[in-house]
C-alpha cells in the first residue's frame, strides 16, 4: 500500500525516527525500510512533519505485530534506549520492577534495564543506577552516523541531546580547530572530526576520556582527535588562541569557565554556551556573562538564541551561539 514516508539518509535514521516518535508521528502499522541508501519512515500525519524533512509517497509493507512493553502493562510506559540498554525513570520501586519485566518480555532488543537512582552529581557528572535486569551498564549508542561506546555507571551521557548536538555539528567547516571544554565520551568532538575539523576534548573524568579515545578509533578519526583528562583551566595554556569553535556544555556552571574560553579563542571564534535559567530571562544572564569576560578584547555578536529543552518547571536549558571577533 502507498503511504506517506519521511525520507532521510540512512546515517540520520535513528535520530529522525526518535524525533518522529517523540511527536507521535510514526505510522506503526507499516515497516520502516531502507532503500538506495535512504531510510523511509511511514508517518501518520504528513502535514505535521517538520518542514526540514522530505515527505514522499511509496509502497510500504504492513508491520508484523510485535509485543511492546505497553502491551504487557496496564499503563503506557516512558523509557529511553541507549543501544541495548533501556533507561527508565520511576520513583515507585514496584512500578519500576513491573516496567523492567515488561521490557524484558517484549520484543525490544534489550540487554540491560536500569532505573535512575540519583541526580547527576559531582565534578564527573555521573549518577547512581538501579540495575533491574541484566548486568552490564555498558552500551554502544549510534547517533547521526557515529558510534559511541560508554558505561552509564562511570560517565555522563544524554541521548536526548542528539538533535542539539547535530545542530551544532552541521555548522562545522573542514579545517576548523574545534575544542570541547567538557567533552565526555566525545559526542561533539567525534562528529566534528568527521566533518574535517581538528578536535580537542577535555574532561576531568578519566573514564570519559578513555571512551572518547576509543570512540575516535571506532569512528576512524583518531588522527584528528585529542582527548585530554584534566581541568580545562589547567589545560588552556597549551591551546591559547587556538580554537575556532568552542563548546561549553556545562549548563549549571559554564560561566565559571568563561575566562578560560576567552584564552582559548582564536581571532575569530564561535562559542556554543549552554545555560539553565528561569523562563522569564533565559538568555540574558549568559549573554551578560560572556560580554563581561570577552569585551573589550573581542567584539561579541550573538548569532542565535536557542532553547534546547524544558529543564524543570519554569526553567529552560538554552544555548547561545556567540561569535567572538578580536579587536585590532
Amino acid at each position: 500500500m502507498e503511504v506517506p514516508c519521511v525520507r532521510v539518509p540512512r546515517e540520520d535514521g535513528e535520530a529522525t525516527r526518535r524525533r518522529l516518535a517523540d511527536a507521535d508521528l510514526i505510522a506503526e502499522d507499516y515497516e520502516i525500510e531502507v532503500a538506495d541508501g535512504a531510510l523511509f519512515v511511514p508517518v501518520s500525519d504528513p502535514e505535521a512533519v517538520p518542514d526540514e524533512f522530505a515527505v514522499v509517497t511509496r509502497e510500504a509493507a504492513a508491520r508484523e505485530t510485535q509485543t511492546m512493553p505497553a502491551d504487557v502493562l496496564s499503563f503506557d510506559p516512558t523509557y529511553e534506549r541507549l543501544g541495548d540498554v533501556v533507561i527508565v525513570d520511576e520513583d515507585d520501586p514496584e512500578r519500576a520492577r513491573a516496567l523492567a519485566d515488561a521490557i524484558v518480555d517484549s520484543d525490544l532488543p534489550v540487554k540491560t534495564v536500569v532505573n535512575r537512582a540519583s541526580k547527576v552529581k559531582g565534578t564527573e557528572r555521573i549518577r547512581d543506577w538501579d540495575v533491574l535486569a541484566g548486568e552490564s551498564t555498558e552500551a554502544v549508542h549510534r547517533e547521526y552516523g557515529c558510534e559511541f561506546a560508554l558505561d552509564l555507571s562511570t560517565v555522563y551521557f544524554s541521548p536526548r541531546l542528539a538533535t542539539e548536538r547535530h545542530r551544532v555539528v552541521e555548522q562545522v567547516d573542514p579545517g576548523e580547530h574545534a575544542f570541547d571544554m567538557f567533552a565526555g565520551v566525545g559526542p561533539f568532538v567525534i562528529p566534528f572530526a568527521k566533518r574535517g575539523a581538528t578536535a580537542v576534548g577535555v574532561d576531568i573524568n578519566d573514564a570519559a576520556i578513555e571512551y572518547l579515545r576509543e570512540n575516535a578509533r571506532r569512528n576512524g578519526v583518531e588522527d584528528s582527535v585529542t582527548g585530554i583528562c584534566g581541568d580545562v583551566r589547567e589545560v588552556a595554556a597549551e591551546y591559547e588562541g587556538w580554537a575556532d569553535r568552542l563548546v561549553m556544555n556545562l549548563p549549571h556552571s559554564a560561566d565559571e569557565f568563561l575566562e578560560t574560553a576567552v584564552a582559548l579563542a582564536s581571532d575569530e571564534c564561535v562559542v556554543h554556551y549552554y545555560d539553565i535559567q528561569h523562563e522569564d530571562d533565559p538568555f540574558g544572564p549568559g549573554e551578560r556573562a560572556i560580554r563581561e569576560a570577552a569585551e573589550p578584547e573581542y567584539d561579541v555578536s550573538v548569532e542565535r538564541r536557542h532553547t534546547v529543552r524544558s529543564y524543570a518547571p519554569h526553567e529552560l536549558n538554552v544555548c547561545l551561539d556567540v561569535r567572538l571577533t578580536r579587536v585590532d
